[in-house]
């Protein structure tokens, strides 16, 4: 498939992506927590407008398109976060956006897709269609730019944005930045991000068991596919397949290990998210706080963990509030 990356990602495109995004949205909280014994920091970007950081490689990658680019229109590939944060910017842009969805993704995720006025092409996974293939399609009919969910240099520049907001949220409360940062990791947009725009951070990707495919990438030192793309998971957000090389070549120089968590350790930090930060927060966007709340991953008075997003299906997460494990 066509990636269309014509550069790669770089601590400038970060800043100038920040100044960007601090023009049109306020910066998310950072919360303040205790755990085991000391302060963490919850960066909770389940409160965007989308309800996920989506919305940052999304608004960086749209408002850098040609006039003539966006006469072409968009497409992007996503189980639903990235698909809200494409169309939101697409429809304040006044650019047409289709985006590729699973066919099983979350209802809530694909009516508030169609919401903000992006077409959904939906495909079946797993072992069905490949996305990028029929994205690949759409494409050739149209001309239109592929915004890929995280295959993409302007949508990695624009996840890091986020680790820009917790260095000076930090620096705010008199705290120099963040010496770790503990990131929900999917195809590796945000982890990338955020080793750009925090080079004096550890970086840590949490991603769910059978879908580490960045944890197994990173110890081998080469691309690793997930083993076996029908493992069932409930963290949607965080399905995908193989991380691309424009991601990888980042990881590789700057992040030394990731961290897989099972489905009761997600459900966990679901509730005690809800119970300690009242924060609602999906599967995927609940991985980094369960590699920490597990012991997994340590913590220090100025680790900083993103809860990544809040779309969830009230049903859903219902039942995981009235369940124990």
């Amino acid at each position: 498939m066509a990636t269309q990356q014509m550069r790669s990602p770089t601590p400038e495109g970060v800043s100038l992506a920040a100044a960007k995004i601090a023009q049109l949205l306020p910066k998310t909280p950072l919360i303040e927590a205790s755990l085991h014994d000391l302060p963490v920091w919850f960066k909770a970007e389940s409160l965007q407008p989308v309800g996920a950081f989506k919305i940052r490689g999304a608004w960086h990658r749209l408002t850098d398109l040609t006039e003539a680019e966006r006469a072409r229109g968009v497409v992007g590939v996503s189980s639903g976060n990235h698909a809200q944060g494409v169309a939101w910017a697409a429809r304040r842009l006044g650019i047409a956006a289709t985006i590729v969805m699973p066919r099983d993704a979350p209802r809530t995720k694909i009516e508030a897709t169609r919401g903000y006025g992006a077409e959904v092409v939906l495909y079946d996974r797993p072992g069905g269609e490949n996305r990028d293939a029929v994205a690949q399609k759409l494409i050739d009919q149209s001309g239109a730019t592929l915004v890929h969910a995280y295959g993409d240099p302007w949508v990695i520049e624009g996840q890091g944005t986020a680790g820009i907001e917790i260095t000076a949220q930090l620096a705010e409360r008199g705290l120099d930045g963040p010496t770790r940062i503990v990131c929900p990791c999917g195809g590796g947009g945000l982890t990338a991000g955020l080793a750009l725009a925090c080079p004096d951070a550890e970086i840590v990707p949490v991603e769910p068991e059978g879908w580490d495919d960045v944890r197994l990438s990173l110890e081998k030192g080469e691309i690793v596919p997930v083993p076996d793309p029908k493992f069932p998971t409930q963290c949607d957000a965080l399905q995908t397949p193989a991380t691309w090389p424009i991601n990888f070549a980042v990881l590789k120089e700057r992040v030394a290990r990731g961290f897989a968590v099972t489905a009761a350790e997600v459900r966990a930090a679901q509730r005690w998210a809800f119970a300690n930060l009242h924060l609602v927060i999906e599967p995927g966007g609940a991985a980094a706080l369960a590699a920490v709340l597990a012991g997994k991953v340590p913590v220090d008075g100025r680790t900083a963990v993103i809860l990544s997003g809040g779309n969830t299906d009230a049903d859903a997460f219902a039942r995981v509030l009235s369940t124990t494990d």
